[in-house]
């Protein structure tokens, strides 16, 4: 398969972080030239990209497609009432009907806003819809279920034995990974310090080498959290993480707001990535991660929406602008210039998914994930010689105009190719009212 994306301003994010005015040819899912004026092969379909600029697809570091369905209904809470109050009980109540509508709904927000990939935890039950979701959607996922098996307030419906969890999760290695093209692959993920114990933290260590796969978690996001973990295992979160052995390159941990300079230095010296969801922290009152000095000591970090009830959309510009703008007051105007920012959506963002080989930027050679984007609306207008600026601060998701996966076009002039939106909602609207019909029926029955 070919693709010829002509006449774009191409943000490469190489090593030179060069803006070229120029076309980019697509064989066999990989971008084999980047020039001007190039030819393609007979019958190759083009993308005009002319006046618009071309830039590598986002990838958020974390995220939760199985809570997209519960947007709008978790807002005005902490982090562990956010969880027991509002979001376990309806991860609880999820069927696999309901779990592949909110994953739909999910794939179908991040392609209409440039983002071609994702780091993804599931929940506990119903995992292979959101890969089965991912798969028809042509989206790039790396992704696990949610393991869970302990904490307080965990409902009977998500709360695991540590064996079967564990099998689970084995299973769907086996289901997944490497498929779709190698667009599918499995990350384990641990919930976090508080709901799993350490003899599965620990096989979890194990597994992830045996099998090659990816560590994906929460640490340190929020205050009342992380007392909680020090009173149980008398130790941080990323310090009690990396006593059982689960930092390393392989690993990403969500947030990290509340770090030990011991933790920094864990985290930097392991390579460990950190995932900065500015939005999330800010909804839920966590706090701001010092992303600034996390970078400067060396520490990778990338960008996430985190899930919808927390945000409450899965907007990278969104997170883009925050990550730029929330930091300045603190250390400086000069502390979050746009290439850093724009380095966090992707080349950070294909680390988390141990994907920096393959994604993250437009040179020869790598998978052709890429997005592109007008400048021409009036928020945007004029936008002067910064391209990277104009993209961070002044871009909205609306103004993607085409989205490229795998050398695949699944989006193009706006129209997703690949799902069908109005069918997406529709499903949605009807998923949503099932599962809170559910989710009453118990209590009904103990009132």
């Amino acid at each position: 398969m070919s693709l010829l994306v002509r006449n774009g301003t191409l943000v490469t994010m190489d090593a030179q972080r060069r803006v070229l005015e120029a076309d980019l040819l697509v064989e066999g899912g990989r971008i084999q030239r980047v020039g001007k004026r190039l030819k393609a092969p007979p019958g190759t379909p083009v993308l005009d990209a002319s006046g618009q600029v071309v830039l590598p697809g986002f990838i958020h570091g974390h995220l939760h497609a199985c809570q997209t369905l519960f947007r709008n209904r978790a807002d005005g809470l902490q982090l562990l009432d956010w969880l027991k109050q509002r979001i376990w009980p309806f991860e609880a109540a999820h069927d696999a009907r309901s779990l592949r509508a909110s994953a739909d709904l999910t794939f179908a927000e991040l392609i209409r806003s440039g983002s071609t990939a994702a780091l993804d935890m599931g929940t506990v039950h119903h995992t292979d819809e959101v890969f089965a979701s991912a798969r028809d959607a042509g989206f790039r996922l790396t992704g696990g279920k949610a393991m869970m098996d302990a904490g307080v307030g965990v409902p009977a419906g998500l709360r695991e034995a540590t064996r079967r969890s564990l099998d689970e999760s084995v299973a769907l290695i086996d289901r997944w990974h490497g498929t779709g093209g190698g667009r599918l692959r499995y990350a384990f993920a641990p919930r976090f310090v508080l709901s799993c114990t350490d003899d599965l933290l620990s096989e979890v260590v194990r597994l992830t080498h045996a099998r090659g796969v990816r560590i994906h978690t929460h640490a340190s996001e929020n205050p009342s959290e992380c007392a909680v973990v020090r009173e149980r295992t008398g130790r941080d979160n990323v310090d009690h993480f990396h006593k059982l052995g689960l930092t390393g390159p392989h690993a990403t941990f969500a947030h990290c707001v509340w770090l030990s300079r011991k933790e920094q230095r864990i985290l930097r010296e392991t390579g460990t990535v950190v995932c900065h969801c500015p939005s999330s922290n800010l909804k839920l009152a966590s706090g701001i991660a010092r992303v600034p000095e996390l970078m400067d000591a060396g520490v990778h970090v990338c960008l996430g929406a985190d899930g919808a009830p927390c945000n409450n959309n899965l907007d990278m510009f969104m997170e883009m602008r925050l990550a730029a703008l929330l930091h300045k007051p603190r250390v400086g105007p000069l502390a979050m210039p746009p290439v850093r920012v724009l380095e966090m959506a992707t080349l950070e963002g294909a680390r988390a998914l141990g994907l920096q080989d393959e994604l993250g930027s437009l040179e020869v050679g790598k998978r052709a994930d890429l997005c592109t984007v007008s400048l021409a609306g009036l928020h945007a207008t004029p936008n002067g010689e910064d391209v990277m600026g104009a993209v961070v601060h002044a871009a909205q998701s609306s103004d993607v105009r085409h989205v490229v996966i795998d050398g695949r076009v699944v989006m193009q002039d706006r129209q997703l190719l690949t799902l069908d939106e109005q069918e997406v909602r529709a499903r949605a609207d009807a998923e949503i009212r099932k599962l809170l019909r559910r989710l009453e029926s118990p209590r009904r029955k103990t009132a």
